[in-house]
């Protein structure tokens, strides 16, 4: 049998992004940790390499309660942006990337809090797995609750996101709540946006809305698992 042949599922893949992406981490580090499917194989990878002692004193401030929730059950000691506002590094998944490691998260319904624990760390380095299939061009927005079928219009009529259509996410038969209390609208596009920086300010201005899912200028790499190994992109 050639070894070489065999197709990998997704979770391999994930793992092996995961341990990629653990070579950046050294003891003694502030790390921020993601939310979603591949950042949990990043985490469970810390766990298990700082319950043999081949790292040491971190300190982990993760983006949601179900990352916080997965490190405390490890041993992985927590903290929060309040004490710890200066972080070493952050590791985290995404949905799409583009040349330019600009990129689309929040599928996870976590944004908010990846990108402010994101935009407080030195290093950011993303773990991306090839051949999953892409998240539909789907851009999450974090909104208020209070009138955000209002705002799910507005977002639709921006000239910046023209085409796109707004959907309220769902959690079975109701609104998915984010860990801040808000909801999420996303935006499904036919073609991608064309200038993202302006879609963001444009998607940013509007009353109402808390975030989105738009992470441009904070990836320092992108780590990429597919069929034919591990790749790293920099800018």
């Amino acid at each position: 049998m050639n070894v070489a042949a065999k197709v990998l599922t997704q979770d391999e893949l994930k793992a092996m992004a995961a341990d990629k992406a653990i070579e950046y981490v050294e003891s003694g580090m502030v790390l921020g940790l993601g939310t979603g499917s591949t950042a949990a194989f990043v985490v469970a990878k810390l766990g298990e390499l700082m319950k043999s002692g081949k790292l040491k004193n971190i300190v982990g401030v993760p983006t949601s309660k179900r990352t916080a929730e997965q490190a405390a059950s490890l041993g992985i000691p927590l903290s929060v942006l309040d004490d710890h506002p200066k972080i070493d590094l952050a590791i985290d998944g995404a949905d799409e990337v583009d040349p330019d490691l600009n990129l689309v998260k929040g599928r996870g319904g976590a944004l908010l809090r990846e990108k402010m624990v994101e935009a407080a760390s030195s290093k950011f380095v993303v773990v991306l797995v090839d051949g999953l299939g892409g998240s539909g061009l789907a851009m999450p927005v974090e909104v208020v609750q209070f009138c955000w079928k209002y705002n799910a219009e507005r977002l639709k009529t921006l000239p910046e996101v023209a085409g796109c259509e707004a959907k309220l996410r769902l959690d079975g038969d109701k609104p998915y709540v984010t860990d801040n209390s808000n909801y999420i609208v996303d935006l499904y596009f036919k073609t991608p946006i064309k200038d993202a920086r302006a879609a963001a300010k444009a998607i940013s201005s509007l009353e109402g809305v808390v975030d989105h899912g738009l992470f441009l200028d904070m990836a320092t790499a992108v780590i990429i698992a597919g069929t034919s190994g591990v790749s790293v992109k920099t800018k």
